[in-house]
Formats: structure tokens, sequence, C-alpha cells
């Protein structure tokens, strides 16, 4: 359910609406972050106007993770208590949900729940592995340290991802314009165009037919307009459900370009999240299991569950990893060398957590370079665009010789004249 918390300054009369996702006035009242100096006012969002909000506003993101634990491990670094830092944080949180979260654990924490187990009850906002650490940095006596490190981890995830997603933008502007160029001429210039054409019985090209046929299905049932509009919406909604699909997972990994990112952010993922277990002193076959959840790649996940059953049979990190280095792609027989040297030297965390970071600053860099790497795949896809609708629409004028000056049977071909 939504609150609507009204906070009122007593000094300034000056309020500022704050929406929390809980089912509790007290609740709504900490997530909002209601300072010494304001008072609250709680009213109940439903109906239409809980789903507009609910459509309207901005979903919890990894930056919300990364203030979220960023702050924590400043409080409780400088010996602030949890239930304090939870409450200080709250203010600084922008979505619904994460202030609905914080006003939850907040308060099963006074309860006397354990702070790993508060974090549990949200398996949506919070995984499996980020549980493990937090889990790790009670027994430790080192929570603090805990949520640094998923700050950090997180934050540089959500930096190449936000590189990745801008360097997508010049692609997706293309394509939506080529889109709108083939519409528009399928209404106004295709049917003219095709009134030419049929008062005078020529022959038409393949093409044209094709474009004459798709601007009578739009002129005749516009609405067709709505199955593509819609199928494109649906697959960015589901888009997370269809990719964790196994079949698609892997016939992305084998697209050019997309196939190599889509490696390298799940092995920067994975690693990273195995060095933080094992550095936390979690058992390595747990951390092998969870980081094979937390990695998002079927193939990812097949090598650590893999190499968790080759421990298991009472071989080392180091074995499971050469055992099973064909899985990770071309880089696998490097990760599984660089392992195995580890294991000889010792910190094997502090390798895996390096890797991690030569993954990232790869895809940082194709990051920066991903318009540039797109760039040819775009030019050809509007040549060929391009190409088709000049042959579609300028194809039959080659033809209209044989209609304006048709050839007479026996007629012999004119032919110049000289003049003595």
């Amino acid at each position: 359910m939504l609150k609507k918390v009204v906070l009122t300054n007593i000094h300034t009369a000056r309020s500022i609406p704050v929406i929390v996702d809980t089912d509790d006035d007290q609740k709504a009242i900490l997530g909002a972050g209601k300072a010494p100096n304001e008072t609250a006012v709680v009213t109940d969002i439903v109906g239409v106007d809980e789903a507009v909000h609910r459509a309207t506003t901005k979903a919890p993101g990894k930056e919300e993770m990364v203030t979220l634990f960023g702050g924590l491990a400043r409080c409780l670094e400088r010996n602030i208590s949890t239930i304090k830092s939870l409450e200080l944080i709250s203010g600084r949180l922008s979505t619904p949900r994460y202030r609905g979260v914080v006003a939850d654990i907040s308060q099963k924490v006074l309860e006397g729940e354990r702070l790993s187990d508060c974090f549990a009850m949200h398996p949506d906002l919070f995984t499996e592995d980020i549980v493990a650490l937090i889990r790790a940095g009670e027994e430790s006596g080192q929570v603090h340290e805990i949520f640094r490190q998923i700050a950090r981890s997180n934050d540089k995830s959500q930096r190449v991802l936000k590189k990745l997603k801008a360097g997508l933008i010049y692609p997706a502007i293309v394509l939506v314009l080529s889109f709108v160029v083939v519409i528009v001429m399928s209404f106004t210039l295709v049917p003219a165009i095709s009134k030419l054409y049929g008062a005078m019985n020529v022959s038409l090209p393949t093409a044209t037919k094709i474009m004459m046929a798709f601007s009578q299905i739009l002129i005749n049932q516009p609405y067709y307009l709505i199955v593509p509009v819609a199928g494109l919406v649906m697959l960015f909604k589901y888009w997370p459900k269809i990719y964790r699909i196994p079949r698609v997972q892997i016939a992305l990994t084998r697209v050019p370009t997309i196939g190599n990112i889509i490696r390298k952010s799940a092995a920067m993922v994975s690693f990273r999240c195995l060095s933080l277990l094992l550095h936390s002193n979690v058992r390595i076959t747990t951390a092998l299991e969870i980081s094979a959840r937390a990695s998002g790649h079927v193939e990812f996940e097949q090598f650590f569950l893999r190499v968790r059953e080759h421990i298991n049979d009472g071989l080392s990190l180091p074995e499971g990893f050469l055992i099973e280095s064909h899985r990770l792609g071309p880089d696998g027989r490097m990760i599984a060398g660089v392992v195995q040297m580890a294991g000889e030297t010792g910190g094997v965390n502090e390798m895996l957590d390096q890797i991690a970071g030569d993954y990232e600053e790869e895809l940082d860099l194709i990051a920066g370079q991903l318009d540039k790497i797109l760039e040819p795949i775009m030019i050809v896809f509007l040549a060929t665009i391009v190409g088709f609708l000049i042959y579609a629409i300028y194809g039959p004028i080659f033809n209209l010789s044989k209609v304006i000056l048709p050839k007479k049977p026996g007629q012999p071909v004119p032919t110049a004249q000289t003049t003595r």
C-alpha cells in the first residue's frame, strides 16, 4: 500500500509530500525521513490514484542500493546504532519501495531480528549473495566493511551499465527513425505512386508490390500499427523474464559484440561476488553456489556449480577452474591459469577481484566506444532500408518507356541520316 506523508517545517511552514510503500503509518513516517523540526500527516493512496502513482513513480535501481549501503557503512563505522543509521539514511532515498523497506527493516531490528534476516525478507531488492555477505559480516563483526564493499561493487557495475545504455541511444534513435520514415512513406508517397503505376499497367518489381501491400494494410487497417508497438512495449517490460530463458542467453552469447559484452558482464559480476564471499570467510561451496545464482547467465551458473561438485569430490578450487574452463569462453584458459597461480601463492580472493576489475575496465572501454562499434552495423542497416525504398519507388520508372513509347511490330529501328 502507498502512503503519502506530508512533512511540514514548523519554522517556515513549508510542506513536502513524500510517498512511502508500506502498510503502517509509523513505518511511513520513518521511511519519509521525518526530521525533529517537522510535523507529519499520513494519508492512504488507494484505487486509481495508487495505480497511477505506481505506474509513474521511479522504480528501484542500483543507485538506491549504493546510497543505502554506502550511507549505512559510514554511519556504522562511526559507531552509530543500526536503527539510528536506518533513520538517517531514509531521508536520502528517492523511491517509495526503498523507503518502505528501510522502515520495515528498522522496525524488525527494533523487535530483535537479525539484520541479515531483515534484509532476506525482501528478496526482490536484496539477492541471496547480498544476504550471505551481510550474514558473514555479522559473524565476523565487520558489517560496516561488508556494506562498503557492497556499495562499491554495485557502484562500479552501475557506472558500466550506464555507459552501455548511453552507447545504445544512437542505434535506438536510428531504428525508430527508420520505422517512422517507412510508415510515413506508406501513408503518403506509396499510394500516389501505386495509382500511377496501376493506371499505366506497368509490371511492378517485388519490392514495390511489398511496399504497396504494406501501404494498403496501414491505410485500411491502421490499428495494425498497435501490434509492433505493443510487441516492443511487452518486450521491454518482460525482457528480464525473457532473458532468463537459457536458450535466449546462449543465442545472445553467440552474437558478435553483444555476446562479448554479455560474457564480460557476467564474469565481472560473478567473480566479484565470489571474491567478496571468500574475503568474508563464507564457506567455499556456499560461495560458489551463491555466485552461480548471482551471475545471471546459464553458462556461468553451470561453471560455478560444476566447480562446486569438483570441490565436493575432493579437488581444489584451481583444479576445478582448470577442468571447467571451457565453459567460460575464450578467456576460460587464462582465468584458470590465474586462479591456479593464485592457489600456489595465496590470495585467491584478491586475484578474483583483480579479474573482475580487468573485466570492468574492458567493459568500460567497450561502453565508451559502443557507438563507434555499432556505427558500421547501423550504416549497413540504413543503406539496406534506403536501397529498398529507392528500388521499390523508382524501379518501375525504368519500365515506363515500354508504355509511353511502345515498339510497333516490324518497325525498323530508326537510324541517323546523313546529308550530302
